[in-house]
C-alpha cells in the first residue's frame, strides 16, 4: 500500500526548453533530498519529455537507493500509438521504464477525452509533494501544478 506522506509525483512539459543534463541533475538533486527525508514512492505519468526524464532519474537513483519505487501511472497502454510526436528513442525509453518500474497502473484500456487529466489527478491524489517542470501557465502541466497546490501538496519547481 502506498503511503501518501512518503510519495512524490512528477509533472512537466513534453517539450524541454532547458538543457537535458541540467534538468536531469536538478531533478536528481530534488528527488535525492526527498529520499533522504523518507520518501520511497515516486509517481510519473509516462509521457514524453519531463515525465520520461524523471523516470530515468528514478531508475538511476534506484541503483543507489534500492528501497525506492518508481510507479508509472499511465492513462492507457502504448500512448505512442495515439499521440503524435513520439520518436523511436522515446518509445524505447518508455518501454524500458515500464520494465524498470516497481508498479505500472493503467487507468483505462484506450484513449478517451480527459484521460490525461484523470492520470494527472491520480498522481497528485496519492502524493504529498509534486516536482514540477513548468514554464507555461497553460496546458496539462499548469493544470496539474494548480491541482496539486489546491490539494495542499508541496510544489518543488525545477
Amino acid at each position: 500500500m502506498l503511503c501518501r506522506e512518503k510519495t512524490a509525483c512528477f509533472t512537466g512539459h513534453r517539450q524541454l526548453r532547458d538543457p537535458i543534463p541540467t534538468l536531469f541533475s536538478k531533478t536528481e538533486q530534488e528527488a535525492e533530498t526527498l529520499i533522504r527525508n523518507g520518501y520511497r514512492f515516486f509517481g510519473a505519468g509516462g509521457a514524453r519529455g519531463f515525465d520520461s526524464l524523471a523516470a530515468e532519474v528514478m531508475i538511476k537513483l534506484k541503483e543507489k537507493y534500492p528501497h525506492i519505487h518508481l510507479i508509472l501511472v499511465l492513462p492507457f497502454p502504448r500512448p505512442y500509438t495515439h499521440e503524435k510526436g513520439w520518436n523511436e528513442r522515446e518509445i524505447v525509453l518508455h518501454e524500458r521504464q515500464i520494465r524498470y518500474a516497481s508498479k505500472v497502473v493503467y487507468l483505462q484500456q484506450a484513449y478517451s477525452s480527459g484521460c490525461y487529466y484523470k492520470r494527472d489527478r491520480r498522481l497528485v491524489d496519492f502524493s504529498s509533494v509534486c516536482i514540477a517542470y513548468q514554464y507555461k501557465a497553460t496546458g496539462g502541466t499548469a493544470y496539474t501544478t494548480r491541482y496539486a497546490q489546491n490539494r495542499g501538496l508541496r510544489i518543488i519547481l525545477i
